[in-house]
């Protein structure tokens, strides 16, 4: 399944509606066969990471894009949906952090919507 700029924008919007901040989205299309791309995005507490966990994996198929599984709960410092094509990552700022992902992913072009 191809993810397009649009589902991508959507995804966006919904950690937004869940007050996450400081989304990220990485191309790897080309750099992994993990996923084309990596959605990066924090939320304030366990709590909070946990909601946005929920409404994505509520709102995520009436894009079309299947959730294939999560990990990371209950703990929910770093929550894992992966999607396919697109994996998503929900983490405390500490947690982000410490993992720093876009570091570890630094040959992936950052897509800006």
């Amino acid at each position: 399944m191809l993810i397009s700029l649009n589902q991508l924008k959507k995804v966006v919007d919904f950690i937004d509606d869940k007050k996450g901040s400081n989304t990220t989205i990485l191309d790897l299309q080309g750099i992994s066969i993990i996923a084309d791309y990596f959605v990066i995005a924090t939320g304030n507490t366990t709590i909070q990471t946990k909601a946005i966990t929920e409404y994505l994996v509520e709102k995520l198929p009436d894009l079309g894009i299947p959730v294939l599984r999560k990990e990371g709960l209950p703990e929910a410092l770093w929550v894992l949906i992966d999607c396919g094509d697109l994996v998503i990552h929900i983490m405390t700022p500490e947690t982000r952090d410490f993992y720093s992902l876009e570091r570890l992913w630094g040959d992936a072009r950052e897509v800006i919507l």
